[in-house]
């Protein structure tokens, strides 16, 4: 799934060309919404809220999440797409610019006064222009039990982080993901380090957590199971972590350096 920091770029470069313009062409390929047009109306902006992509059309929001398999797309008129047409699921055009939202995970259209029905439960965005580090805190430590690489996971807690920062951010400060949050020290500072990790991030494609952009060198544990560690050498481990089956994903980590 598409961290925050990618679904940050998505919304940004679709405002670049979508925003303060009239659409003229608009064909939405899921049933419930298939008959609406909004063609003729005016795109206000489209922005990111966590892991959540929000197109401010008119007196409507078109709310899409990318989840595993989804991203946006942007083409000039009659350029070839790089993925199948059925794959398609909404279809914004403007002049001069198509834009193609492909397997997206949600699409759904409502009144620009109901945003908060879809975003409301987030945590506070980390790339967000409201961001709020001491409500991040008081939410990562709210349940003194969990693990932190749980509560690091949860949207809830803070929007826009995934499994990759979840992983690094764990290695970085020292703690294995299964390490409950009343033994992790100093949570504002690791409060703190996600806010900058993700904000260097935030605008390059290639992401790094090492500060090296060479292949193999741009993460500390995630993806590394069986190589040595960066710092230790020590071979990574792969572990799960999740409250359920639904929600089980990786976890990449140092025994040496994580305690």
């Amino acid at each position: 799934m598409p961290e925050g920091d990618t679904v940050y770029r998505s919304a940004r470069a679709l405002n670049e060309v979508l925003a303060g313009q009239i659409l003229d062409v608009s064909d939405f390929r899921v049933p419930a919404f298939a008959t609406v047009d909004l063609t003729g109306e005016t795109v206000e902006s489209v922005i990111s809220v966590g892991k959540h992509i929000l197109h401010r059309i008119g007196e409507l929001t078109v709310h899409s999440h990318l989840k595993m398999e989804g991203s946006w797309h942007i083409y000039k008129p009659a350029s070839k797409w790089r993925r199948p047409a059925w794959q398609a699921r909404a279809i914004l055009g403007v002049p001069g610019w198509v834009t193609v939202g492909f397997s997206l995970g949600v699409l759904e259209i409502v009144p620009r006064e109901n945003e908060d029905d879809i975003v409301g439960y987030l945590g506070p965005d980390i790339l967000g222009p409201g961001w709020d580090p001491e409500l991040a805190v008081r939410n990562l430590t709210a349940d003194p039990d969990r693990p932190v690489g749980l509560a690091l996971l949860d949207q809830r807690v803070i929007a826009g982080l995934g499994n990759v920062y979840r992983n690094e951010l764990c290695f970085l400060r020292g703690v294995l993901p299964t390490r409950p949050m009343r033994d992790v020290s100093d949570p504002a500072g690791l409060v703190d380090l996600a806010h900058r990790v993700m904000l260097a991030n935030r605008d390059r494609v290639q992401r790094s957590t090492t500060g090296d952009l060479r292949p193999g060198a741009m993460s500390w544990v995630s993806r590394r199971e069986g190589r040595p560690c960066l710092r230790c050498g020590t071979p990574i481990q792969r572990g799960s972590l999740g409250e359920d089956a639904l929600t089980q994903r990786d976890t990449f980590f140092c025994v040496v350096c994580q305690t």
